[in-house]
């Protein structure tokens, strides 16, 4: 997965249009982050909804997972969201998260 990743944000930083199985693959990536990084257990990426929302009624995160989640864009993508309102449309979906990867990734 770290292969995958790694030639991801390579084409990425090169500004080379993703294909679909690329977006894919950072979808699963994020998934997979996701649920590691928020010990959430019992869960694989398949479980996880790309266009469910991640808090409240979809994945059913809250505002703590949510801080645990800005730590993960910044480590893994160079992402800092300092704008709440930003923060949130960012962290709505895996949908959203992924094209926001790709808008605004640094590493």
């Amino acid at each position: 997965m770290d292969a995958i990743l790694q030639i991801i944000l390579y084409l990425l930083s090169n500004n080379t249009k993703l294909t679909m199985q690329d977006l894919q693959d950072l979808k699963k990536i994020l998934k997979t982050q996701i649920i590691e990084s928020l010990n959430l257990e019992g869960m694989n990426p398949d479980d996880i909804n790309d266009q469910a929302p991640l808090f409240g009624e979809g994945l059913g995160l809250d505002s703590i997972d949510s801080l645990e989640l800005m730590v993960l864009l910044e480590r893994n993508y160079g992402i800092k969201l300092e704008d709440a309102r930003e923060g949130r449309k960012a962290m709505e979906s895996i949908n959203a998260m992924a094209q926001y990867i790709t808008e605004h990734r640094t590493k």
